[in-house]
């Protein structure tokens, strides 16, 4: 198992190291965030490559085995794909560049340890539930097997949805200055970061399918990643610039729920 960790931390570093490299150039580190969810499904099929003998002999009858790098590679070339979408002809994300700014000449080498690699060090962490239920897979099925798939399911339709309403709302030439509040919308304020949390405590119920309780640490990862897009990188972050930009917003905060789905309040 300390091969495999030290083994994807390599594979990690050395990918955001060479990603780091090619945003030089383009001077646009937001790069990076085309590469978050497919960084997973590198590390995730690392760890099948490297996972020890022993529990490669239960390949065929562990289900976390092949579950978790399946649902991994789902999630992780779908959001790469969609940024990757969305990213092409657009300038640097105005959350890096308000850095590069702020942070003037030093920023090129900076950004490799304030942006790359504490990226680097937060996916590693997540990744956790990943590289040891894919290593340590139990036989048989399991009761978490099933809530595992489902909070998945749940969360692939609320951040895959999610990303198609707004950029379905956003294509539109009157979309300028409104705010999206149909559909999935509607009932969160962050569908796709709700939708993104479901995801990752979905995998890691899978993760700790048929193991002891003292194996289950391992939730202590979605509850990090949790926490990251409610206060830090995601949910408080964005918010901070869209009311300036987007005057309905703040109407919109007053009667949506920020994160999890829930009815709109009335109007006053």
């Amino acid at each position: 198992m300390t091969t495999l960790l030290i083994s994807s931390a390599g594979l990690i570093a050395s990918t955001l190291l060479l990603a780091w490299l090619i945003s030089l150039p383009l001077k646009d580190v937001s790069i990076i965030d085309i590469l978050w969810g497919p960084g997973f499904v590198l590390v995730a099929w690392a760890a099948v490559l490297l996972s020890d003998a022993p529990s490669a002999t239960a390949a065929g009858t562990a289900p976390s085995r092949w579950l978790l790098p399946l649902l991994a590679t789902v999630w992780g070339v779908r959001l790469g794909g969609y940024l990757a979408w969305r990213k092409i002809g657009e300038p640097e994300d105005r959350r890096y560049a308000e850095m590069r700014k702020k942070r003037g000449r030093a920023f090129w080498w900076q950004s490799l340890f304030i942006v790359f690699l504490l990226q680097g060090v937060a996916m590693w962490v997540i990744s956790l539930p990943l590289q040891f239920g894919i290593a340590r897979a139990q036989p048989g099925w399991h009761w978490s097997h099933a809530v595992g798939i489902m909070l998945w399911t749940v969360g692939l339709i609320f951040e895959a949805g999610g990303d198609w309403q707004l950029a379905r709302f956003l294509s539109r030439p009157d979309s300028q200055g409104r705010v999206l509040d149909r559909g999935l919308w509607r009932y969160t304020r962050h569908p796709n970061y709700f939708g993104d949390s479901c995801i990752w405590w979905g995998m890691s119920l899978v993760a700790v399918a048929g193991h002891p309780p003292d194996f289950w640490w391992l939730l202590i990862c979605p509850l990090l990643m949790t926490a990251l897009l409610l206060w830090f990188s995601g949910v408080l972050l964005l918010e901070q610039s869209l009311p300036e930009r987007r005057p309905a917003y703040a109407d919109y905060i007053r009667r949506t729920s920020a994160f999890f789905p829930w009815p709109p309040r009335p109007h006053a």
